[in-house]
């Protein structure tokens, strides 16, 4: 289990510096207190210590700042906080949980299906004979949507392709700058398109390539290449760091190249 999760003192310290983090660096220890659901007398000595192990520094009356060591600890905390969540809802709470799937035939409640992934959704065959394989909670008929729970295996799943194709900001040309062939072709093979900033936008509506979205794209994109599908992201230069750090953050494979 995460170190933080142990006992209510270690999951304390944890939050306080959290807390500490957010307001840096004029603290309140009393707001803290309040949102902890400590005394403030408490979140006083975890500060203490908090200073005394080098994770925070006092730079005067109430004012106090998270050191390196300090967000390192954060990070790997958090982290680990994230592992066990991930291990609860997937490994343990994935047997019981109720999710729902397109019926490729009709279904009875009650029966064995095969789950697969089809254009990034669930589908249930009726029949247990796939590697992965679940329980109808509901009746359905074909196309239908129906619940199924009792997951047992694995989907078998090649994951998708994440290409961003940066586009210079306005600036420098925006969507004029951009080789609107090459961006056609970039985008003809994928199954989800996004956009990030005006002039990725501009450029493909110059293209007369319709986007999937607007908003979020390194997001979207990241989900698309979790469900097996390949995705494009045409993103303004300017956009390109965020859309990246989602990717990243989703642990998604990317490639990045100029759509000039």
């Amino acid at each position: 289990m995460a170190d933080v999760l142990e006992n209510k003192r270690a999951a304390t310290r944890f939050r306080i510096l959290v807390e500490i983090a957010d307001r840096q660096p004029a603290v309140s220890q009393g707001e803290i207190a309040e949102s902890v659901g400590v005394t403030s007398q408490a979140v006083s000595e975890y500060i203490r210590e908090l200073v005394d192990d080098s994770l925070v520094e006092k730079e005067g009356r109430s004012r106090y700042r998270v050191t390196k060591e300090g967000v390192d600890w954060l990070l790997q905390a958090a982290t680990d906080v994230q592992r066990f969540a991930e291990h609860v809802t997937e490994d343990i709470l994935g047997s019981v949980q109720e999710d729902a799937a397109i019926a490729t035939a009709d279904i009875d409640e009650g029966e064995t299906v095969t789950l697969s992934m089809r254009d990034g959704l669930f589908h249930a065959t009726p029949g247990g004979e796939g590697p992965a394989t679940g329980i109808a909670t509901t009746s359905a008929a074909e196309d239908e949507d129906v619940g199924v729970t009792g997951f047992e295996g694995i989907i078998d799943l090649d994951p998708g392709t994440v290409t961003v194709l940066q586009v210079p900001p306005v600036r420098s040309g925006g969507s004029r700058a951009v080789d609107g062939t090459a961006l056609v072709e970039g985008c003809a093979a994928a199954d989800t398109v996004a956009a990030a900033g005006v002039e990725a936008v501009a450029a493909l509506r110059r293209a007369d390539v319709s986007p999937d979205t607007t908003f979020a794209a390194g997001e979207v994109a990241a989900d698309a290449a979790s469900r097996g599908l390949d995705a494009v992201v045409v993103a303004t230069a300017d956009n390109v760091g965020r859309v990246t750090d989602a990717l990243r953050d989703a642990d998604v494979a990317y490639e990045v190249s100029d759509a000039t």
